[in-house]
């Protein structure tokens, strides 16, 4: 999904999302302020990774009833903020995105399996309101998989890492293998 397609928030904490992109938008533009939105789900480092979640066992969507998730390596996403002080478009927004292309159960399929932990279990989604709080259940309510090409085109990033594998591998690395 692009950045040009209408948003369509079905939970209150994307309706916020998108309140507070649209009032720094109307802000810059009446104010002849350059600003530009990064849109940023699933930021992940060394110290952000879902292992303390696998290791407690929490379960994930069932694959019929999976939604797709997005990822961003915290120190890309750092520098795709500043190339977008430099290079980014007034009024524009920006998918903060790297290339995974996964459901969110693959997602945590893939860390269990990079980190020699056991696979999360699939549940429904009736079944996983009675196990996970609200929050953890608004991330499994809403699904795109967004589109990264205008980060590409228009603030001429090259990403450090361009999918989770070689950001599991780069914490995997730093930690001498004990993450």
């Amino acid at each position: 999904m692009s950045e040009v397609r209408p948003c369509r928030p079905q939970t209150d904490r994307a309706r916020r999302r998108v309140d507070a992109e649209t009032r720094l938008r109307r802000l810059g533009a009446r104010n002849g302020m350059m600003v530009s939105v990064l849109r940023a789900p699933g930021i992940y480092a060394g110290d952000r990774l879902p292992l303390a979640r696998l290791r407690r066992g929490e379960p994930v969507l069932c694959a019929d009833e999976d939604v797709h998730t997005n990822h961003i390596h915290a120190e890309d996403l750092a520098h795709l903020a500043c190339l977008a002080l430099f290079r980014g478009r007034a009024g524009r927004v920006y998918n903060a995105v790297d290339d995974t292309c996964m459901k969110m159960g693959e997602y945590f399929d893939f860390a269990a399996d990079f980190f020699g932990l056991p696979r999360p279990p699939r549940l429904p989604r009736r079944e996983l309101a009675t196990r996970l709080s609200p929050m953890a259940l608004s991330f499994m309510s809403e699904s795109r998989r967004l589109n990264n090409e205008r980060i590409r085109r228009d603030l001429r990033v090259r990403l450090k890492y361009p999918t989770v594998r070689e950001g599991f591998a780069a914490a995997l690395n730093n930690s001498g293998g004990n993450v």
